[in-house]
C-alpha cells in the first residue's frame, strides 16, 4: 500500500514537472493546463473527463523513460481534448468514429505546432495521415466524423488509424447510459422527453453574433445537438462552461497578444478553438426576429369569455350573446428580404439549397402571415434582377424556375441603396430585416442601415472575411443547407 502511494506520488510530481514545461512553451494554455486536478487510478493510461486528468502511475513512468517528449504529448493531447470541448458529447454518438475523429484533430494540432516538447516516435508516420487526410478539408473533430460517416472505414483501416493517433483514453468521456442521457438533457434545457439526440432541431445552423449584440436571443449548445454528431454531454453544464470560457481565453490570446510569435503554427488550432466557440443560434428562432405586430385570421381563445358564450346557447337555443373573435394581434413576419450574391464565386446549387430551407422555414404558418411581401434580390457588383413573392405559392413557383444572373465581381452597397430607396417608395409597411447570401468577399455598407442585415456565408476550408460590427454573421455548413 506504501508503494503504491509513493509511486502515485512520484508519478504526480512527474506531470507537474510536465505541465510546468508545457506552460513555459505554451503560455496560453496556462488556465487550460491547470485546471484539471491530478487522478491516480481507474485507467490503464491516461485520460480527462474536464474536471480529473486520471493516471496510471506505471503508465506515466514508462512515457517518462521514453522521453519528455512523449509525456509531454500525451498531456498536452487530452488537455486539448477538453479545449475544443470532445468530452461533452451527444449519448447517440457513434463512440469509436467520434474518439477517432477527436484524436486526429487534436494530432494534427500538434504536429503543426511543430514544438520540440512535443517530438514523439511516431511523429514522421502521422504526418503522412495528416497530409492525406488535409485533402479532405481542415481537420476538425467535426468534419472527420462527418467524413468518416459518410465514407466508413474497413475495420483494418480503423484499427491502424485507432493505433497510430490514440495517446489517451477516452472511456471517462462517457458516463453509463441513463445518467448520460439525463446529463445531456439538463445540459440542453430538457427535463426528459425523447432521446437527447433529438433535441436539435434540423433548422440549426451556427452564427456569429457582431460586436454590439445585433443577433439577440440566446445561444444554443457548443457542438450542436443532432442525433448522428456530437453535443452537450455527461459532464454538465457547468464544467462545460468552465472549459468553454477557458477556450474563448484561449482564442483571443491566439488573436492578440501571442498572434506575432505563433502565426502560422497555430493557425489549425485557432480553427479549431473558433469553430467550438462559435454561438449556435437556431435559424427559425433568427428569422423570427424580423416579425412585426399584426393581425392573423385566428380565434382570439384569450379574449373570448365562455360564460357569456354559454348563456346565450341555454337561453336562446343555438344563439350565443357573443361570437369568438376570428382575430388575433400576433408577431409575424411580412415584410423581408432577401438579397443574393451573384458574383462568380458564388455557387448555384447553394444558392437554390439555401432558398429552398429559407422557404420551408418561412413557410411555417405559426411564425409566419399567409400574405407576404418578400423581395428577393440578386446582385452582384450592382443589382441584376428583384423578384417579389406575396405568397408561398409565388415563392414555391420562384424556385422552380429560378435562374441567376450577373457573375461579375461583389459588391453589397447597391443592394442597400435599392432597399432604401424601396422604402422610401413606401414599398414595405415596416421592414425588419435583410439576409444575404455571400461568400463575402466585397466592399460593405460604410453605415448602419435602419434594419437588421444578416451576412450568410458558407464554411470553407479558408475562413470568412470580418464584417461590419453593426452587421450580424450567419456561419451555415454546405450538410446543413
Amino acid at each position: 500500500m506504501e508503494r503504491q502511494q509513493r509511486a502515485e506520488e512520484l508519478a504526480v510530481q512527474i506531470l507537474k514537472y510536465a505541465r510546468n514545461e508545457l506552460l513555459v512553451a505554451f503560455r496560453f494554455l496556462d488556465l487550460a493546463l491547470c485546471k484539471p486536478e491530478l487522478q491516480a487510478g481507474g485507467l490503464e493510461t491516461l485520460g480527462i473527463d474536464g474536471k480529473y486528468l486520471r493516471f496510471n502511475p506505471d503508465y506515466i513512468f514508462e512515457l517518462y523513460k521514453q522521453g519528455g517528449g512523449e509525456l509531454n504529448h500525451s498531456c498536452l493531447h487530452a488537455i486539448f481534448h477538453c479545449v475544443f470541448s470532445h468530452p461533452f458529447v451527444n449519448p447517440a454518438i457513434n463512440r469509436e468514429l467520434w474518439d477517432l475523429s477527436c484524436d486526429i484533430a487534436v494530432e494534427g494540432i500538434l504536429s503543426e505546432l511543430n514544438m520540440k516538447q512535443l517530438e514523439t516516435l511516431t511523429g514522421s508516420a502521422m504526418a503522412v495521415e495528416l497530409a492525406a487526410l488535409e485533402q479532405g478539408g481542415k481537420l476538425t473533430a467535426e468534419r472527420l466524423y462527418k467524413h468518416f460517416t459518410d465514407a466508413p472505414l474497413s475495420q483494418g483501416e480503423y484499427q491502424r488509424l485507432r493505433d497510430l493517433f490514440r495517446r489517451d483514453e477516452h472511456s471517462p468521456w462517457y458516463a453509463p447510459p441513463e445518467q448520460q442521457r439525463n446529463a445531456f438533457l439538463a445540459a440542453a434545457g430538457q427535463g426528459g422527453g425523447s432521446e437527447g439526440g433529438e433535441a436539435a432541431s434540423s433548422g440549426s445552423m451556427t452564427v456569429e453574433i457582431s460586436a454590439d449584440g445585433s443577433a439577440g436571443g440566446s445561444a444554443g449548445g457548443s457542438a450542436g445537438g443532432s442525433a448522428d454528431g456530437p453535443a452537450d454531454g455527461p459532464a454538465g453544464g457547468s464544467l462545460q462552461a468552465e472549459w468553454q470560457a477557458i477556450s474563448q481565453r484561449v482564442q483571443v490570446d491566439l488573436e492578440t497578444a501571442s498572434q506575432s510569435f505563433w502565426g502560422d503554427r497555430a493557425a489549425n488550432l485557432l480553427q479549431n478553438v473558433q469553430e467550438v466557440n462559435r454561438e449556435k443560434y437556431d435559424y427559425s428562432d433568427f428569422l423570427r426576429k424580423f416579425a412585426v405586430l399584426g393581425e392573423d385570421m385566428q380565434i382570439n381563445d384569450d379574449e373570448f369569455d365562455y360564460i357569456f358564450y354559454t348563456y346565450g346557447l341555454q337561453l336562446y337555443q343555438n344563439v350565443p350573446l357573443i361570437e369568438p373573435l376570428e382575430y388575433k394581434e400576433v408577431k409575424k413576419i411580412k415584410d423581408f428580404v432577401i438579397a443574393i450574391d451573384t458574383s462568380g464565386s458564388v455557387q448555384g446549387e447553394l444558392v437554390q439549397a439555401f432558398l429552398t430551407k429559407t422557404y420551408n422555414i418561412l413557410a411555417q404558418q405559426e411564425s409566419f402571415f399567409s400574405k407576404i411581401n418578400v423581395h428577393i434580390i440578386q446582385c452582384d457588383a450592382e443589382i441584376q434582377e428583384d423578384h417579389k413573392v406575396t405568397s408561398w405559392e409565388e415563392f414555391q413557383d420562384f424556385l422552380k424556375t429560378m435562374a441567376l444572373k450577373g457573375f461579375g465581381g461583389t459588391d453589397f452597397r447597391p443592394v442597400f441603396q435599392y432597399v432604401d430607396e424601396l422604402r422610401r417608395k413606401k414599398e414595405f409597411d415596416n421592414l425588419k430585416g435583410l439576409i444575404y447570401f455571400t461568400d463575402g468577399y466585397g466592399t460593405f455598407p460604410e453605415k448602419k442601415p435602419d434594419y437588421d442585415a444578416a451576412f450568410v456565408f458558407i464554411d470553407d476550408e479558408y475562413g470568412q472575411p470580418e464584417v461590419p460590427v453593426w452587421a450580424i454573421k450567419l456561419i451555415l455548413q454546405k450538410d446543413e443547407i
